[in-house]
């Protein structure tokens, strides 16, 4: 069961100038050989990540049962890796100095490694973006299950509860807030004020990720949603720019739960755009 310790200014990973910036980082690569979509799992990416903060404050907290306050993005565009091909992924962290840090040893290797795929950095890019009040999902939003008695995750098809996920989603950012800025934000409302999901072919909602960790493979349920609306104001701005890039839901260091403003002005679903 996590701990909700309060992060203070002076507790600040590395950066003691405590401010939530809407801070990314695009890294864009070529596959060095050809491999499967799958060869390349989320628990992959979170590999990558980590072994680049060797050293750093940032590594000490991997085994923390707290809030890692960073996700990243499903890999795109999807399918299989092509070396006439480039992909990318997005890294996002209301931290800005953990975004500065995986840039500047990103930088400093013309190569990575994705598991065993060893792959070309061919650019790095890191943005800001702001809340626009319209927000898509760049990877599937995850909460625990409603059933207590088992260590599962919650599916619209087996449990059914909307009222439950929003509850959820709810208590987990507030919580997230808490702890990262020490503030307790006020909500007007519920968390978003509209909500569309992408529905499959076969009308349900979830899809099912596969992690493999520890040497076991398991499907993780989640969902996507093509808007997310809220209404920006000056009160609830920083909490809506925090959401957008620590992530919503659970799960978030294992790249669940990122989320994308939409455009204001062409209102188009487009990664890191």
């Amino acid at each position: 069961m996590l701990s909700w310790k309060v992060v203070t200014r002076s507790e600040s990973l590395i950066n003691p100038a405590f401010l939530i910036g809407v801070m990314r980082l695009m890294v864009t690569f070529r596959p060095l050989e050809d491999a499967p979509g799958d060869a390349v799992t989320k628990h992959t990416v979170q590999g990558l990540i980590y072994s680049h903060l060797w050293g750093t404050d940032y590594w000490k907290r991997h085994d923390e049962a707290r809030f890692k306050f960073f996700t990243f993005s499903d890999i795109f565009p999807p399918g299989d890796f092509r070396t006439d091909g480039e992909k990318s992924i997005i890294i996002s962290s209301p931290d800005d100095n953990f975004i500065g840090v995986l840039e500047e040893r990103f930088g400093e290797r013309g190569t990575l490694y994705l598991g065993s795929l060893k792959v070309e950095l061919v650019k790095l890019r890191k943005f800001s973006l702001k809340p626009t009040g319209r927000f898509v999902t760049g990877s599937p939003v995850v909460v625990r299950s409603m059933n207590t008695e088992r260590r599962g995750f919650f599916s619209f098809y087996h449990e059914k509860s909307v009222v439950y996920f929003v509850s959820r989603l709810t208590e987990n950012a507030l919580k997230k807030y808490w702890v990262f800025t020490g503030e307790k934000p006020e909500l007007d409302g519920p968390l978003f004020d509209r909500m569309v999901p992408r529905v499959r072919r076969n009308g349900r909602i979830d899809v099912y990720v596969r992690v493999r960790m520890h040497g076991s493979s398991f499907l993780i349920p989640g969902s996507t949603w093509k808007l997310l609306e809220k209404r920006i104001t000056p009160r609830n701005r920083d909490f809506y720019a925090f959401l957008m890039d620590a992530g919503i839901g659970e799960l978030n260091s294992l790249g669940f739960g990122f989320l994308n403003p939409l455009r204001e002005d062409k209102r188009r679903e487009k990664h890191g755009k």
